[in-house]
């Protein structure tokens, strides 16, 4: 058995426990020692990050063999076309190659708090929701995809990993499980 934390990172927390700089780190939200991260999600992202204490389960989590799906919630500029839909579906063809198939549809409704700080807000240009679901993880992957759709991104959830959820965990807290997982 391994411990699992599920943490919703606030927007602004960098996905290590010592900051190189000032800035707010991991540290600030677990106080509980040989907990390491599985996997990254970005400064300026928000949502569900994963540590554990067990180095085969950080690994079998972060490791693109096991293909866990990862979901993302991403408020973009302007008012998502299901042509758009679409590319980010089958491929967007990014610096670093071309991105696997994925998930992609619009969300009417997404249960989220507003941020802080909030979004760039435009009076004349709208933004709608989207969810996207990736079995890979480059660097800033979502925010490159809609980009290169002609969506930029202006706030971006992680919502799930595999099948841990974020769903009733608040902003800065942080769920512990014990799990069991084969490691291959």
């Amino acid at each position: 058995m391994a411990n699992l934390i599920l943490l919703n990172k606030p927007f602004g927390v960098i996905c290590q426990f010592r900051a190189a700089t000032n800035k707010t780190s991991l540290a600030e939200f677990i106080k509980l020692p040989d907990f390491y991260p599985a996997g990254r999600l970005d400064e300026d992202s928000e949502g569900l990050v994963l540590l554990t204490d067990d180095g085969s389960l950080q690994a079998r989590i972060s490791d693109p063999r096991y293909k866990l799906p990862k979901t993302y919630w991403a408020q973009v500029e302007g008012e998502i076309t299901p042509d758009a839909l679409h590319r980010l579906a089958t491929g967007v063809d990014l610096k670093d190659g071309m991105t696997k198939t994925a998930k992609a549809k619009r969300l009417k409704h997404v249960p989220l708090p507003p941020r802080n700080p909030p979004i760039r807000y435009r009076a004349q240009i709208p933004t709608s929701w989207i969810s996207l679901i990736l079995t890979e993880g480059k660097n800033r992957q979502v925010r490159r995809m809609t980009a290169a759709v002609g969506f930029p991104t202006l706030r971006l959830f992680r919502s799930q990993v595999g099948s841990w959820k974020v769903d009733d965990i608040g902003i800065g807290h942080y769920k512990m499980l014990k799990v069991n997982l084969p490691v291959r």
